[in-house]
């Protein structure tokens, strides 16, 4: 496994590896979730890129950039292990040299959900996710159904600047409770970790409820609310029932959509979503 730090020499490396290589982006402290897109992209391409950057641009100034979980040595450790070609771990003044001054948007999809309450952070991954790109030039790029609306943005990006791109959006993996994995679980002491089960909870319920032939959103949303708001330790900033393409709220009959949630447990936010209905 090879390892590399700046464009430069990814790109000389890059000319090595055979096509079709699959990109698989992280901001590293690798867990599960990472690895099975890893697998995908194994089974998938003939090369596999992966790339660790905490990028800065996608956090705002109250949230936990300093903090967040970082441990290269253990990331490279498993990526070796996983059989990937090359990892690429920029520095952020690679990245964003000095004067820095282009931004990505995309605009609609990015005001909803996660962009509302976090309105700086989308420009700052399709950014930072469009530079990957085109660094890397993958034929498909792997990303976690966890991140719902970044992987939905992420397509929208690649089909409005013809970029040559697969997006595969990967299931996410969860622990035996059916908490989501998340670096950001690192956080969560014993008693936030025990309540965090509540997100994947009310998402059960909110599924078993359209199984079992309830297609009201409302009172699917409102199942869900009666969970979270029975957990003492979770502080709900949204709960939403989606369209699965435009992210528009859907109230009424549900055939298909998105439900997904962030929640903070203690001081640690999180996020969680499942699909109703046949995509």
């Amino acid at each position: 496994m090879k390892t590399t730090s700046t464009i430069n020499q990814l790109r000389k490396k890059r000319e090595s590896l055979t096509d079709p290589l699959g990109l698989v982006p992280t901001m590293g402290y690798l867990h599960d979730g990472h690895l099975s897109l890893v697998r995908q992209a194994k089974m998938e391409c003939e090369s596999v890129v992966v790339s660790i950057f905490v990028n800065p641009t996608q956090f705002s100034a109250t949230e936990d950039l300093s903090s967040y979980p970082r441990d290269l040595d253990r990331d490279l450790e498993l990526l070796k292990q996983e059989g990937v070609d090359l990892v690429w771990i920029p520095t952020v003044e690679e990245m964003y040299p000095p004067n820095f001054q282009t931004w990505v948007t995309v605009e609609r999809l990015t005001s909803f959900l996660e962009g509302r309450s976090r309105p700086e952070h989308f420009r700052g991954v399709t950014t930072v996710v469009a530079k990957l790109f085109n660094a890397v030039l993958p034929q498909r790029a792997y990303f976690g159904q966890k991140d719902a609306q970044q992987s939905i943005v992420v397509r929208q990006m690649v089909r409005d600047l013809n970029m040559p791109i697969e997006i595969v959006v990967c299931p996410t993996v969860r622990e035996p409770d059916g908490l989501a994995m998340s670096s950001r679980n690192s956080y969560l002491n014993h008693e936030e970790r025990k309540a965090a089960v509540v997100l994947y909870r009310a998402l059960a319920q909110a599924a078993h409820h359209f199984a079992e032939g309830e297609r009201d959103s409302e009172r699917i949303r409102q199942a869900m609310l009666e969970i979270l708001t029975n957990e003492p330790l979770a502080e709900i900033d949204y709960v939403s029932i989606a369209d699965l393409e435009t992210l528009d709220e859907i109230q009424g009959e549900i055939d298909k959509a998105l439900l997904s949630m962030a929640v903070k447990i203690g001081p640690t936010r999180l996020i969680d979503n499942v699909i109703l209905g046949n995509r």
